[in-house]
Formats: C-alpha cells, structure tokens, sequence
C-alpha cells in the first residue's frame, strides 16, 4: 500500500526542511533503515532514512525546495503500485509557499529582505527581469540559497529565481557562482568632500543565527547572571598531558581541554548545586555530568555533548571530542549529541583570549569560560618565580547557585587541575 513520506522533526528548533538532495531517484527501492535524502535544517544536514523498505513512487519535494513538518515530501510504496488516489488526497492539501501550489497559504516560508536604499556597491545592470516579490516588497529566497549568497558575497537582487513562484533558490546561487561576476563600479572621492554615515550593507541571516539569537537573548534576559573568576596555576596539567601523548600515537594525543573536561565533570559530581537546573517551580539534580562543549561552526556555535564525562578516561574523553567536534564541523550531529548538558564550557584560550564571561547554556546553570595560559611571575616559598597561568571565569545562575557555592566548586575545580590526582579521588 503506498504511503506519504512526511518531513519529520529533525532537531528541537526545526519548524521546516529544505530538500538538500534526494539519494534516490523515483523508481528507486531501499531498505528499512537507509538513507533517501538529506536535510537541511536549522542546526544541520541531516539524514533522511526509511522506516521500511520499498519503492520511490514519487519525489513531491525537489532539491532546493522546503517543506513544513510533516508536510508530504514524496510518495512511496510497491513498484508498480497505483497511487493516484493518494496523490489526488496530497494535491489537496495545503501547501508550503516553496511547493508547486502558487496560491497564498498560511504556512510560513523563509523569506529575505532586501532593501533597496541600503547599497554599498553599484553593478552594471543585467538583462532587465522583474523580481518576484511578496506584497512588502521582500523577495523569496529558500534558506539554503540564503546562506550560500551570504558566504560567497552574491546580491539576491541581481539572480532570478527559478524556483516556485521565483523564488531564488539552491540552483540559482550555483548557476551563478559558475558565471563571470558583474563588474563593480568603484567611486574615487577627494580630499576635500564631506562624508556622512557610512555606508554598509545588510545580508541574510541563517536560521541557525536567528535561534542562537533568540535563545541568548532569552538567556541574558531571564537567568540572572553572576560571575566568579579564579586563577590557575598549568604546570601539573602541563606536564601530566606532556607524559600521555609521550606513550600514545599522534592521532590519539590528549589536549589541555580535554584534561579541564574531565576535570570539570569530577567537580561537578562533588558539587550537586552545580550540575543541577532550575525547573520553574522545582531543581534538578543530575546523577553524572554531560558536559556541553562550545564548538565554532560555519554558521555560528554549537554545543555537542560529553554524556557522563566523570565515568570516562582522558583518552575516552579525547577522542570522543575530537569525532563530535569533526561532525558537529561537518554538520552531521543528530539532536541528542548537541541537547541535553546539564553544564558548559567555553574554550577561547588558543585564540589568545586571556579572560572573558560567557552566556549560560540554558537550562543548565552555569559554563565555564576558559581563557589561555600564559608564562606569569608568581611568588612561590618567598621567590619569584615563573608559572604558566590561567584565568577560569564561571558564569552562574543565581536562581540555583549562590555565591559561596560558585566559589567552592571552583575551589575543588583549581585543585584538581594543580593536582591532577585528586581527579582519582
């Protein structure tokens, strides 16, 4: 019996998909459990795989084109089966903009912005096509089309669109990427004219900026933030790091981090009110410590998750930061690897940051900003005497830890990285 293949849920954000390719075409059968397409998402491209085997019937969605959750995006079933009767039932059926149905609809669309008066450069003018707009004047542009303009420095007002109702989409931003670029007018001014504001230019933004947005914003605005910063002296982690990658392979060698992750997952058990969260009208305390790590992506930050760090090895804890940082990069990480810490931690010490506050990860009430060690004069037995020094600053929600509380998780923190043993303890 033939089947509607909706769009389902891929990430906890994600309130539409957009077709990145289908890996089967119609006509193709699959397996229970293999992947027919890929998704973009807010937070990532995601795999599309079968519940049970069968037949492709019909692709309703193509590349480039978005589709609402659980909005029907192909047909599948047996080959050879009739399925006209379900194709007329799906014809039926409300539409996202980016479908075949040009008519309006309530569904939310992706739509871009561009106004005109905000131009910095001038282009020589191309074959005269009038742009598709929506009644505000914005033009329609899928998200994928979107963030590759924004990347490559493409104006949406010089592409046409070739998708449904011309909306500019994946294809068109390639087509263009493949052709010569306009040539850009440049201006001279003299010494002696007067000049204004500047002039500036307005891009897209990703959907995955926009929920970064919204959730920081929410997160300074609702959680009450304090901040606690300690000094710790690097020499033991130093030297205990130096001492592993001395016995294991190059792919296998430990970094500073991965030494501080497992030193803030052994804190955190020590310290319940620390590895807790405020739940409105109750807390939660959570038996082990999933540590979230902030890794820098294309499109922002994302946070993928060390599940139990406090039961797990240095070199455990390494390689698995490694092979999530790798996906999390590639944009492959599924919604459980990045959701779901119960503390973070923020590492911009090999930036050459020496100190800096970061912004809860909520709902978790508190992260770590971890700021580079550095070579300081330090007293020590009454001499001075140089050390390898590093600025810790935790960010703290006051609804769950009070002050004295930040302070004594990040006094047993200090210790156990200035005597890794007491991680044994």
């Amino acid at each position: 019996m033939a089947d509607k293949f909706t769009m389902p849920k891929l990430s906890p954000t994600m309130e539409e998909g957009q077709i990145a390719r289908w890996l089967k075409a119609e006509g193709d059968t699959f397996e229970e459990g293999e992947t027919i397409a890929e998704v973009d998402t807010d937070k990532a491209t995601m795999e599309l795989t079968a519940l049970k085997g069968g037949t492709l019937l019909k692709i309703l969605k193509q590349g480039g084109e978005t589709a609402l959750l659980n909005e029907t995006i192909a047909i599948t079933g047996k080959t050879g089966e009739d399925f006209s009767a379900l194709l007329a039932e799906v014809g039926s059926q409300p539409k996202s903009v980016s479908g075949n149905d040009s008519s309006k609809t309530d569904a939310k669309v992706e739509e871009t912005k561009v106004d005109e008066a905000k131009v910095v450069e001038t282009v020589e003018p191309k074959a005269e096509a009038q742009k598709p707009k929506t009644e505000d004047g914005r033009l329609l542009v899928s998200p994928i089309a979107a963030r590759m303009a924004t990347e490559n420095g493409i104006d949406l007002r010089t592409i046409n669109g070739s998708g449904p109702q011309g909306r500019i989409i994946k294809r068109d931003i390639e087509s263009a990427l493949e052709s010569p670029k306009p040539k850009v007018q440049s201006q001279t001014f003299t010494t002696s004219q007067v000049f204004g504001a500047s002039n500036f230019r307005e891009e897209p933004v990703s959907k995955m900026r926009q929920i970064i947005a919204e959730r920081l914003t929410a997160s300074t605005q609702n959680v009450p933030h304090f901040y606690l910063t300690v000094e710790i002296e690097m020499e033991s982690v130093l030297a205990l790091r130096k001492q592993i990658n001395a016995t294991i392979s190059e792919a296998d060698k430990v970094s500073v981090n991965d030494i501080i992750v497992k030193a803030t997952a052994m804190s955190l058990v020590k310290h319940q009110w620390v590895n807790a969260s405020f739940q409105d009208k109750s807390v939660r305390f959570y038996e082990d410590a999933d540590i979230s790590i902030a890794v820098a992506i294309e499109d922002g930050l994302i946070t993928p998750v060390v599940r139990a760090a406090n039961k797990k090895g240095l070199l455990a804890i390494s390689a698995e930061i490694k092979e999530l940082a790798a996906r999390a990069k590639a944009k492959k990480l599924q919604p459980e690897e990045y959701t779901g810490g119960t503390f973070s931690i923020s590492n911009l010490g090999m930036f050459g940051i020496e100190q800096f506050t970061a912004i809860i990860n909520t709902p978790e009430a508190g992260i770590l900003a971890i700021g580079g060690a550095s070579e300081k004069p330090v007293i020590r037995n009454g001499e001075i005497v140089m050390r390898n020094m590093m600025n810790v600053t935790m960010s703290c929600d006051h609804r769950v830890i009070d002050g004295a509380t930040g302070a004594k998780f990040l006094q047993t923190f200090k210790q156990m990285l200035e005597t890794p043993a007491m991680m044994l303890l």
